[in-house]
């Protein structure tokens, strides 16, 4: 099994600090084998990356990087819960709301940028089912907001 935590240095990626919770939740949970994680936002270390409406004043290619960055977060998460993205058996679940202005109809093209930095990373074990929701508004002004379940090696 290919490690995670090498391909990812391969593509020359690094992660940011794990998302803080901006609410009253927890951002990863796990209940035996699963690891929940809450809804992330395109930050990095912090700071918002994207902010806009899909289909509006964000276009398609930087809504998909917006995803990017929320998979990077996803990421980061596991590692401080787990302690390596090597301890990851299969990604079971990406569910991803998009920010969406009235008639865009894409919000699986947005979220193709989580999934395909995510079967970059990890392989077939990256592989997982998904849910892209469109909505009138998300926190903070961002375009994407995505939450997964990730099964962790036993």
């Amino acid at each position: 099994m290919d490690s995670a935590e090498a391909t990812l240095r391969a593509l020359g990626l690094e992660l940011p600090d794990p998302p803080k919770a901006l609410a009253s939740y927890v951002p990863v949970q796990q209940v035996g084998e699963l690891l929940y994680t809450s809804g992330v936002i395109p930050s990095w270390n912090g700071e918002v990356q994207f902010r806009g409406v899909v289909g509006g004043d964000v276009n398609l290619k930087d809504a998909g990087r917006a995803a990017e960055i929320c998979a990077l977060n996803i990421m980061a998460l596991i590692r401080q819960h787990a302690g390596s993205l090597d301890q990851v058996e299969q990604f079971i679940q990406l569910s991803g709301f998009v920010r969406s202005a009235t008639g865009f109809e894409e919000q699986p093209k947005v979220l193709n940028g989580a999934s395909d930095l995510i079967f970059k990373v990890f392989g077939e074990r990256g592989r997982h089912t998904r849910q892209a929701l469109g909505t009138s508004e998300l926190p903070l002004g961002v375009p994407v907001e995505i939450s997964a379940i990730i099964r962790l090696k036993g």
